[in-house]
């Protein structure tokens, strides 16, 4: 029976453990991860003492067990010998393979400043990080100067801040966000930040970082910020060293195929140290997000267990909370050829669409959680550029009415286009780990009836699309207050 070695416990390496089983029961797999399987995803919300450290497991001995894997956990990769098919571990373990799926993920970049070594300075990219982060919260109320405004970076901003820390961003491009947001949608973010006592430094770079218990990070523009402590949120890179010499062809990541398989035969990559198809088409990307890491790890499980089955591709996106002002960006958004904007700076409220002849092809959502998240239109935007609907007869409606997606989501039949496709041709097997062996609740409760089943008087005349915050006033902020 052949062996499957997985390396990584993340999402790719997980959905790829499972695609196999789905297909084959029989063959041998290996797990090799240096880190217990968790999610990152939900490491803000552990930082927020929103979730127990428990909820951020994904796996648990008994999972893997009934997955029939043998586990490596704590070890790491050191050095893949694809003509042998044999990879080798740091202590000094080798296991042969007749499969081998990279999966091993990205790590926190750690820029060259001094004084970036010292104590109470962090990444914040793992569970080991967010624990040193919380240890050295230590006063009463803490402060924090975060280098970096990035996705990364402002999760993390976004947790700190519902702790209520004192807190500043230190980016040093012209615009927070700067690959996820254009201008315009970064002027509402820096905005935002500002109106709830978050300092906001941009052009410029953190030259130095002094003091002990009571930091000093320097800028380049002379400023000087004062904090407790140091966020280091600069960028990540993929875990690729131990490929070296492999004969594995690395770009931005590793370039795969369709299939998820790399340039040496029956190896294969996926997650955020994969360069792979894009949706839209183009040059392969590194998309390093949870969503093509699951799409990715889906298709190399399947592949490496005998099927045939190719990826169409993944989407840019990401999706934003900055403490209440909800942004999203999709696909092409940093085009400015042909596009609808609409845009009121007070409120704010911020949305780009942007169009190739009929279709969408990118686009940015920018506002308070009532004129984006709750309206459902992210979710419908990422829809009508996932689905390649044609919106030919309907983009003069969207030039005119850009706030109002629902009618034109429903009338292109994107939803009926997005229910037909799936990541493997079937529908994908229930996920064998629950947290403490736990079932979702199906029961909707007593009033779920009435509220489905009833509707108010007049509900024929009301208004059936809630408009955008296009014409609101402005949201009031609501500042830390500084004290002593």
């Amino acid at each position: 029976m052949p062996h499957h070695v997985i390396i990584g416990a993340g999402p790719a390496g997980i959905n790829a453990i499972e695609t196999i089983r789905q297909f084959d029961r029989d063959s041998s797999i290996t797990l090799v991860s240096d880190e217990r399987p968790y999610t990152r995803m939900a490491l803000p919300y552990f930082l927020a003492n929103e979730i127990p450290e428990d909820h951020l497991s994904t796996a648990s001995e008994a999972y893997f067990d009934n997955l029939r894997v043998d586990r490596r956990v704590g070890s790491r990769a050191t050095r893949v010998d694809t003509t042998a098919r044999v990879l080798h571990l740091d202590d000094g373990e080798t296991l042969s393979f007749d499969t081998l799926l990279v999966a091993t993920g990205s790590s926190a970049t750690r820029p060259n400043i001094p004084g970036a070594e010292g104590k109470h300075v962090h990444n914040l990219w793992t569970l080991n990080d967010a624990l040193a982060v919380m240890d050295s919260a230590s006063t009463r109320k803490p402060t924090a100067v975060l280098i970096g405004s990035g996705f990364i970076g402002l999760i993390v901003l976004n947790a700190l801040h519902r702790l209520g820390w004192k807190l500043s961003v230190v980016e040093m491009e012209g615009h927070v966000l700067p690959r996820m947001l254009d201008r315009r949608g970064a002027a509402a973010a820096e905005a935002w930040l500002r109106a709830r006592g978050v300092g906001v430094y941009t052009g410029c770079t953190a030259t130095v970082i002094d003091g002990a218990r009571k930091k000093t990070v320097h800028l380049s523009d002379g400023q000087a910020l004062r904090a407790n402590v140091v966020i280091l949120c600069t960028g990540i890179q993929p875990n690729l060293g131990f490929l070296d010499g492999s004969g594995v062809e690395v770009g931005d990541g590793i370039v795969v195929d369709a299939h998820m398989r790399t340039s040496v035969a029956n190896l294969y990559a996926a997650g955020d140290v994969a360069q792979g198809p894009d949706l839209l088409g183009g040059p392969a990307a590194v998309h390093a997000i949870q969503a093509t890491a699951v799409d990715h790890g889906r298709i190399a499980g399947a592949n490496m267990a005998g099927q045939v089955r190719p990826y169409g591709g993944s989407l840019l996106m990401n999706i934003l909370d900055i403490a209440g002002l909800h942004c999203a960006s999709f696909g092409r958004w940093r085009e400015d050829g042909d596009t609808t904007v609409i845009w009121n700076p007070a409120r704010p409220v911020y949305r780009k669409l942007v169009w190739e002849g009929g279709r969408l092809v990118g686009g940015i959502i920018a506002g308070p959680v009532e004129d984006t998240t709750m309206l459902t239109d992210v979710g419908m935007l990422k829809g009508l550029i996932q689905s390649k609907a044609d919106l030919s007869s309907w983009k003069r409606y969207v030039d005119q009415r850009p706030w109002d997606l629902r009618r034109v989501y429903v009338a292109s039949g994107a939803a009926a286009k997005l229910m037909s496709q799936t990541t493997l041709g079937a529908a994908s097997a229930v996920r064998g780990f629950r947290f403490q062996d736990r079932s979702p609740r199906t029961d909707p409760g007593p009033h779920h009836g009435a509220l489905v089943g009833t509707r108010p008087p007049g509900f024929e005349s009301l208004p059936r699309t809630p408009t955008p915050g296009i014409y609101k006033t402005p949201v009031e902020s609501q500042a830390t207050e500084e004290t002593d």
